[in-house]
């Protein structure tokens, strides 16, 4: 995030690369940078002549040259932005020559999303060198909710850690659903306010009571009844609660306490930062690391496995996700 602001900050103090290549996996900062680059190089009136949009699929890395070499029209710079360049991916050591020496009156920007150059290549030290590389990478979960927090700090808006977990938990790491769910939650709730579990239930239709993060919490405190009304309601509701996203939670947080058993030093901080947790939530682990003991989490680790297996059609003698998820409990408390 760092990087971006400074591209940012750049281009406002008018130092502007004549190529801007945006790639990775996380779309979400290439969208926004080449977003910001097509709405403030240019001004309005020098748009309608000198910015052009064009897309990976639809054109060659000639067109994209023939275009970028152009002379600006009454103005003093023109902008040319290649949307879905990944789709260039089999030809794109062809704009080598022109990256070589561009023209200093454009800047081009490609929006490579999904994939990365090799950074041997000399097209990419090509790229380096006369003008910007940026790699926007996917972050890990344990840093989506960092990442949310920042977000909405530079909106004026603060979250509950709770809420935080429900969107990660239910969104993933995909930065862009995560940015328009909380949009929608900054038209509702006025700045200045704390984003609760209750909000999202409310407006985004997420459960703040029936869902993997208090399936997870019910099953670490061994409370079975809890645990059993929370798998009843994902069996009747299974489009919301994927049973494999299910399965692969809980399997993800016996990991976790299998680290944690594991570990010299049970620091709640630095354990935390071995198992990849918000430090928020370590006094769930701390309850659950004392319910299962290790041999306990190997084996059920291990009976994991095969619920996971059997949630993908394997080996399930046509169970129903109900009945998986009962099986699932069942051998996590006996």
């Amino acid at each position: 995030m760092d990087d971006v602001v400074k591209i940012v900050n750049d281009i406002k103090a008018g130092q502007i690369k004549p190529i801007y290549f945006l790639m990775g996996e996380e779309p979400y900062y290439i969208d926004k940078l080449s977003d910001f680059i097509e709405d403030t190089v240019l001004s309005e009136d020098e748009k309608g002549f000198n910015q052009t949009v064009l897309y990976g699929r639809d054109v060659t890395i000639d067109d994209i040259i023939s275009t970028a070499k152009r002379y600006p029209m009454m103005a003093d710079r023109q902008v040319v932005i290649v949307k879905e360049a990944q789709e260039l991916s089999r030809t794109i050591d062809k704009l080598e020559s022109y990256a070589e020496n561009p023209m200093p009156t454009t800047v081009l920007v490609f929006a490579y999303k999904y994939k990365t150059l090799d950074k041997r290549k000399k097209i990419t030290k090509t790229l380096a060198k006369n003008g910007l590389v940026y790699e926007s990478k996917k972050l890990y979960e344990n840093q989506v909710g960092d990442w949310i927090k920042r977000v909405l700090s530079g909106k004026k808006y603060a979250i509950e850690p709770k809420a935080a977990a429900m969107l990660v938990e239910f969104l993933g790491t995909d930065l862009s659903k995560i940015n328009n769910e909380l949009e929608k939650l900054q038209v509702i709730l006025p700045k200045g306010s704390t984003i609760t579990a209750s909000a999202i239930e409310e407006n985004i239709g997420f459960s703040k009571d029936f869902n993997v993060f208090e399936l997870r919490k019910a099953i670490g405190e061994r409370n079975q009844l809890k645990a059993y009304k929370i798998a009843e309601y994902f069996a009747h509701n299974p489009k919301d609660n994927p049973l494999v996203m299910t399965t692969g939670l809980i399997f993800g947080f016996f990991v976790q306490l299998l680290k944690y058993h594991g570990a010299k030093d049970k620091n709640p901080s630095k354990i935390a930062g071995l198992i990849g947790v918000n430090p928020y939530f370590m006094k769930e682990y701390e309850v659950a690391i004392k319910n299962y003991p290790m041999r306990k989490v190997s084996q059920i680790v291990a009976a994991l496995r095969e619920i996971d297996v059997k949630s993908k059609g394997v080996g399930a003698n046509a169970l129903s996700n109900g009945d998986l998820l009962k099986e699932m409990l069942y051998k996590i408390f006996n």
